[in-house]
């Protein structure tokens, strides 16, 4: 079967009398150049290694990574695509298949595979929990994704920014995000309501030296922050931070600095409330 005709899928689904779940996100990738490029972007830099692959849905991406000779270790969430991915593409040696929800599998998965790359079209329901979850074990060093355009942008976008919000501020304590391009949503089978994004990720070593504690305090200065983004730091954190700043003007940077000096049990746990 061309995963890429359109016909063709519609033919599959109608014919084993699948689906598709609006629920769990499952927008099909219909286009080969919009393919070519995830994967071209997906795999430029990384030498060598498997991928690790989130929602293969038929398998598009699958069978592409698998033809340019890469291993890919799939997760996914649907038992029916999951039972039938491997087969549909021939039983290849270099793919794994792992049935399961990737929101609770994968923090098992990471610690004890090593990938070279993570490269998906994450579904668009629990596309950045899932994402987020893969960033903060630090385990994959370039992660390229698809995701929905406006989850794109506040996940690139820099201080100041409009749309700039807490994914972006926690995705980019280690890594460096770049939206790579726009992608219409006639692009994919079913057709979704909005326009999708694909967007790198690479890690960096800046902010390595950060303690499990500090990391702690970051996540909940920031989270606290976001969730009263109208107000000033100074006002949400009163006897804490003395700044008349709102939670989208600050770098990582800074956010990072603070975290540093405010990382004592004291503060921790006035944040927590």
């Amino acid at each position: 079967m061309n995963l890429t005709s359109v016909s063709q899928v519609r033919e599959w689904c109608m014919a084993n009398g699948f689906h598709p779940n609006k629920v769990m996100g499952q927008n099909f990738l219909i286009d080969r150049n919009v393919l070519t490029a995830i994967v071209d972007a997906g795999l430029d830099g990384v030498d060598g290694g498997n991928i690790l692959e989130i929602g293969p849905g038929l398998g598009v991406m699958t069978e592409e990574l698998l033809r340019r000779g890469r291993g890919v270790t799939a997760i996914e969430k649907d038992p029916v695509l999951a039972g039938r991915l491997a087969e549909s593409l021939g039983g290849p040696a270099g793919l794994s298949v792992v049935a399961g929800d990737a929101l609770d599998v994968i923090r098992d998965i990471l610690p004890s595979q090593s990938f070279a790359a993570m490269i998906s079209n994450l579904p668009y329901q629990a596309g950045t929990r899932i994402l987020l979850d893969v960033l903060q074990t630090r385990a994959i060093s370039s992660v390229t994704v698809l995701v929905q355009s406006e989850v794109a942008d506040r996940l690139a976008a820099g201080p100041g920014s409009k749309t700039r919000g807490l994914a972006g501020v926690w995705a980019q304590l280690d890594y460096d995000v770049k939206v790579v391009r726009k992608v219409s949503a006639q692009c994919f089978w079913p057709r979704p309501e909005i326009g999708s994004s694909v967007v790198k990720l690479v890690r960096h070593d800046r902010n390595a030296a950060l303690s499990a504690d500090e990391r702690a305090v970051f996540r909940r200065l920031t989270k606290k922050a976001f969730e009263h983004r109208r107000k000033q730091l100074g006002s949400i954190f009163r006897d804490l931070i003395d700044s008349t700043a709102r939670a989208e003007e600050l770098t990582n940077e800074e956010w990072v600095n603070l975290a540093k000096e405010m990382s004592d049990s004291r503060v921790f746990d006035i944040i927590r409330l």
